[in-house]
């Protein structure tokens, strides 16, 4: 039978997991906040999906004495002899934070950086986005992953302890004693949650993924939409096991580019929308069956398209979002271009839920775009 474990050693023992979870939190939490900024980080955005994040955390010291050599004078062993009342010490003027212009001599608040890796970085991002509207088709093919606690066990590691269930099995042992307390915990008390992957069957996807690659798109704009598709194609990489991309770009014509090519390859020439809704289409009909397939367009553009197509993309957008479950349509923006879309005016026009619309002006509005076109919703019947 295994020793006792007192209450002190049983603080100690969760002291170094407790500092641990502590420094994870911070690190999780600071991420959050900042997503927005991130997540349009072209360091980022230009890597090779190995890029190791350094995120400033501010540091958690417990509290101590610590020596401080400039007030030397004011502490030590005292000479006796004083007296009730008599100043002992006084600390000079000029700390640290009072801002008298001259460079400080006070120490700062110590910070660090933490190593985050691009999937930690995904894991926080994609937490609640999913794939809307996602229907039953008559084949199933997508697998989604997803964590399912399932036993609890003797053995375990100490951040799956199951407080609540050790606590119990403690006062059960105590009860059977005569004594019904939480206290004299021991290892044959301890109860931990053990977890398995949980694979769900789900009906097939494809995102088609539309890019404008016009003389209009300046590396602003071709930055945003490749920041835009770069979480997304991770973003259904992480949580989807089976779920098809197609990717086109356009200009005036639109043709099927390889991944690569999508995210490298610049074009020029006028603007053309409609191709690619065309071209999409074409594929729906040729390869991706609604009746089997949960279907996804998505496209950005600056929304400079020749005004005599714009009549022709709203019929053709109607058309993809009645074989489709959601359509995306992103258009960019810089805040500082006064110069209105043509585009976007003409999708003003579209009142189906289906229709998801937004309007990017700056780096930061990336990730408010991820979250508006994967947020969970539901499409009314009326309009599917």
């Amino acid at each position: 039978m295994p020793e006792a474990i007192s209450r002190n050693d049983w603080s100690l023992h969760r002291k170094g997991p407790a500092d641990q979870q502590r420094h994870k939190e911070k690190i999780r939490d600071a991420i959050k906040k900042n997503l927005q900024h991130i997540v349009s980080e072209e360091s980022i955005i230009l890597s090779d999906g190995k890029k190791i994040l350094k995120v400033p955390i501010r540091s958690l010291e417990e509290y101590k004495f610590r020596f401080d050599p400039r007030k030397h004078k004011n502490v030590g062993q005292g000479q006796g002899g004083s007296k009730v009342g008599d100043v002992i010490g006084q600390q000079a003027s000029g700390d640290a934070g009072q801002g008298q212009g001259e460079a400080g001599t006070a120490p700062g608040m110590d910070y660090y950086e933490a190593d985050v890796t691009l999937e930690e970085l995904a894991a926080l991002i994609f937490e609640d986005l999913t794939l809307p509207n996602l229907q039953e088709k008559k084949q199933q093919r997508l697998e989604a992953e997803g964590i399912r606690f399932k036993d609890i066990r003797r053995n375990g590691i100490l951040t799956n302890l199951d407080k609540k269930r050790t606590i119990r099995e403690n006062i059960k042992r105590n009860a059977a004693r005569g004594d019904a307390r939480f206290k004299d915990l021991r290892q044959d008390d301890l109860r931990f949650k053990t977890w398995e992957p949980d694979v769900r069957q789900e009906s097939n996807a494809v995102v088609i993924a539309m890019m404008d690659v016009s003389g209009s798109m300046g590396d602003f704009e071709k930055y945003i939409a490749r920041s835009f598709y770069f979480w997304m194609v991770r973003f259904l990489r992480t949580k989807y096991n089976n779920v098809d991309i197609v990717f086109i770009s356009h200009h005036t014509e639109a043709k099927l580019v390889s991944e690569e090519e999508f995210f490298t390859k610049g074009e020029s020439g006028g603007t053309k929308a409609s191709s690619a809704y065309r071209l999409a289409l074409d594929l729906i009909r040729e390869k991706y069956s609604p009746n089997e397939w949960n279907i996804y367009p998505f496209h950005f553009s600056d929304g400079d398209n020749q005004l005599t197509d714009n009549e022709l993309c709203v019929e053709l957008v109607n058309q993809l979002m009645a074989q489709s479950n959601l359509f995306g349509y992103g258009e960019i923006k810089e805040y500082r271009c006064a110069h209105s879309s043509t585009l976007m005016s003409a999708f003003s026009k579209i009142q189906d839920p289906k229709f998801v619309g937004v309007t990017i002006e700056d780096k930061k509005d990336v990730y408010s775009a991820l979250r508006k076109f994967f947020s969970p919703r539901e499409v009314p019947a009326s309009a599917e």
